[in-house]
């Protein structure tokens, strides 16, 4: 029977790669897969040899710290591959682990497949002959990332965002009672990693103070994932600093955003989200010092948002690391929360970005790509 390994070390690239799988399934229903991911690629009936709760850690020092039990889990796939010989690799995102295992697969002969693109346009420019020489076909999500491979012989194909579809369905779906306790809904999220909240979280909650000691009709939600929930509770108990009318509910960030007038939201997948749902924000982050230093040097674009990325402007307010004080992150959602041209403009940028993410099942043209190469 032919097999597919599948990499998601990442609870976005679990729900994009099922997505693909699901699709996957109704072409090559002779197709097995295993590998690593998470709750919804299990529920597809993949073989998880390690869950992406495994793999969840951010930032340089943590993931030296994690070293050996990555270097053991890396050594477990090549064996498990030479052993079972998959017809294809199908690697989501996650570059820092799976762009060692495409070069290790491609020594063995085992065809790569990668899908979302690695963001080397922000980091390294100079990996993209390198992917060149690993991957075998790469399927993007953003339409500028193909000028990105034009010089090097690499298949590329732009499938499109699978949020736009997603969150297109999503904001036509009745809204679900939250537990808003005021006029005006602020929405708080700070990540989904540990270190992410531990950094974030207190800033918002001190701007949140802030905010409501001038707008009493203020009402403040943060979504977390369950797994940390008992985190932000006891950051909550122990700072001085936070706002009366807030409420945390477990999960539930889209629909958080979906009903929220404005947002705070911690740099990564969730702005995106932000910017799809229409939902005005002002993107945060704030790393240690050292992680946040050797970023800065790495990083070779002007933006961390993608919605700002993609824009080629500022459309999103970037307030980042000692810029993201609590007076500047009230400033900046202010004007926001009301009728003023600032939210107008800002809800017809992210209208447009959505146009230049494409639509129409990215997971079927995925699907077909993977079916084609296996073939």
């Amino acid at each position: 029977m032919k097999s597919l390994l599948v990499i998601a070390g990442e609870d976005s690239g679990d729900m994009h790669a099922a997505d693909v799988i699901r699709e996957l399934k109704t072409k090559r229903p002779d197709l097995t897969f295993w590998g690593i991911g998470g709750g919804r690629l299990r529920a597809e009936g993949m073989e998880l040899l390690h869950d992406t709760k495994e793999m969840d850690v951010l930032g340089f020092v943590e993931v030296l710290k994690r070293y050996p039990f990555f270097k053991k889990t890396f050594n477990e796939l090549l064996a498990e591959a030479d052993k079972r010989r998959p017809d294809a690799a199908l690697l989501v995102d996650y570059p820092g682990f799976n762009l060692r295992l495409a070069r290790e697969l491609k020594k063995r002969g085992i065809k790569v497949l990668y899908y979302v693109c690695p963001q080397v346009w922000a980091w390294n420019r100079g990996r993209i002959p390198k992917m060149a020489e690993i991957i075998d076909r790469l399927m993007v999500i953003f339409p500028f990332e193909v000028e990105v491979f034009k010089d090097v012989a690499l298949k590329v194909d732009f499938v499109g965002h699978p949020m736009v579809d997603e969150l297109r369905e999503f904001r036509a779906e009745e809204p679900v009672p939250l537990p808003w306790n005021g006029k005006k809904k602020i929405a708080l999220l700070p990540g989904s990693r540990k270190q992410e909240i531990v950094y974030i979280l207190p800033g918002l909650l001190e701007a949140a103070q802030l905010l409501e000691q001038s707008r009493p009709d203020l009402s403040f939600l943060i979504p977390v994932p369950e797994r940390r929930l008992a985190l932000v509770e006891s950051i909550l108990q122990k700072t001085g600093k936070a706002p009366r009318t807030i409420s945390i509910v477990t999960g539930k960030a889209r629909e958080v955003l979906k009903q929220a007038d404005a947002a705070f939201v911690a740099s990564g997948t969730a702005t995106l989200e932000a910017a799809l749902l229409r939902c005005p924000t002002v993107l945060v982050y704030r790393a240690s010092w050292p992680n946040y230093l050797l970023g800065r040097a790495l990083i070779r674009i002007p933006w961390l948002g993608i919605a700002n990325i993609v824009s080629g402007r500022e459309i999103m307010p970037e307030r980042i690391q000692h810029h993201m004080t609590p007076i500047r992150l009230a400033a900046a959602i202010d004007p926001l929360m009301n009728d003023t041209p600032l939210r107008t403009a800002m809800i017809g940028n992210f209208q447009a970005l959505e146009k230049l993410l494409g639509a129409g099942r990215p997971a079927g043209r995925v699907a077909a790509i993977i079916d084609d190469e296996i073939r």
